[in-house]
């Protein structure tokens, strides 16, 4: 149901399948990728739009000429539903479940740039090449309660926007879009962002380092182990808890020097914070888990991802041949075991 404010009706988006996600953004490395965690499958594929593959809007003209662009998206009537995706210029766009949170506008303000939620994706990627340019842009947008057709969600979303010259997240409540600087590089759902941010006070004893003894240091109290420095760091599933744990892996993690390492140590990242089949029970009975992981490589083009059950790494390039044109480039899911047998 909608409620008015300030004369226009809003409404929260309607009530789904809850997916929990996060977000890693390392714009100094170009590198840039999430978790999707979900009980279902939604038809995902890697997806490249080329420069020409025509986008349309409900309320602006359509985008016949842009960027290309590479991610997982789902598509219907010859249009990518992106769930997150970078473009030719190293510009990345992810959006995350906000349930309970995201509002959406009934009316268009003409005054702004209305657009559906799935539409930020396609314009932001194909007319930006920076994450200021994507928050000028932005700033002029009034989300409108829009699916892209009848049968589809609306879905409730907040949005992580990182390119080379660093990020932000996107939020849209009651009184508007809100931006905030993404200092931590990490977005997982609710609460806000803010609030996430605050959050990780509670942590600010943590270390990847042995801690001395404040305990009582008269006590001979002996370090039986490794990682006793970052003793109570989450490990639950919740939105709350993979946020600290994946700013934490985030601002600590050790990188090598050669661009394989570096994707492969992203994915460590990721599946420290990925949810086991059967960890996470939904209230319909069913599990949750993480369907797949990826990396956008804005520097060199590359789609990366792995799916639950084929934990082999996959690459999908974004070559000039699949820029040119109008056609998308569609490359189904390795979804099955793989083994590299050494005998």
């Amino acid at each position: 149901m909608g409620r008015t404010r300030r004369g226009y009706t809003v409404r929260k988006a309607n009530k789904e399948a809850i997916i929990m996600c996060t977000s890693v953004a390392f714009w100094d490395r170009g590198l840039y990728g999430r978790n999707l965690d979900l009980e279902y499958h939604f038809g995902e594929q890697v997806v490249i739009t080329p420069r020409d593959h025509e986008f349309t809007f409900h309320h602006r003209e359509p985008l016949s000429h842009h960027y290309g662009m590479i991610g997982m998206a789902s598509v219907a009537r010859d249009t990518p539903l992106y769930a997150e995706a970078v473009n030719e210029k190293g510009l990345y766009m992810a959006g995350l479940y906000f349930p309970g949170n995201a509002v959406y506008f009934e009316e268009p303000d003409p005054a702004l740039l209305n657009l559906a939620p799935y539409e930020l994706i396609p314009l932001v990627l194909g007319s930006c090449a920076t994450a200021a340019e994507a928050r000028t842009l932005l700033a002029t947008v009034r989300l409108a309660a829009i699916p892209f057709a009848p049968g589809f969600p609306l879905a409730a979303l907040h949005w992580q926007v990182a390119g080379p010259d660093g990020g932000f997240v996107m939020e849209p409540l009651a009184d508007g879009l809100h931006f905030y600087d993404d200092a931590a590089g990490v977005l997982t759902n609710n609460p806000p962002y803010p609030h996430q941010v605050m959050n990780l006070n509670n942590y600010r004893h943590l270390s990847p380092r042995t801690p001395e003894n404040t305990f009582a240091p008269a006590l001979d109290l002996a370090v039986y182990g490794q990682g006793l420095g970052a003793l109570g760091l989450p490990g639950d599933a919740s939105p709350m808890s993979r946020f600290v744990k994946a700013a934490f892996l985030r601002h600590h993690a050790a990188f090598p020097e050669d661009r394989a390492g570096q994707v492969s140590q992203f994915f460590h990242i990721l599946d420290a914070v990925s949810m086991v089949r059967g960890s996470v029970v939904t209230p319909e009975g069913r599990c949750d888990e993480t369907t797949y992981a990826c990396c956008c490589d804005g520097q060199e083009g590359v789609y990366y991802y792995h799916t639950y059950d084929s934990g082999c790494l996959h690459a999908v390039r974004m070559t000039e041949d699949a820029l040119t044109g109008d056609g998308l480039r569609v490359f189904p899911l390795a979804d099955k075991p793989q083994f590299v047998w050494d005998n």
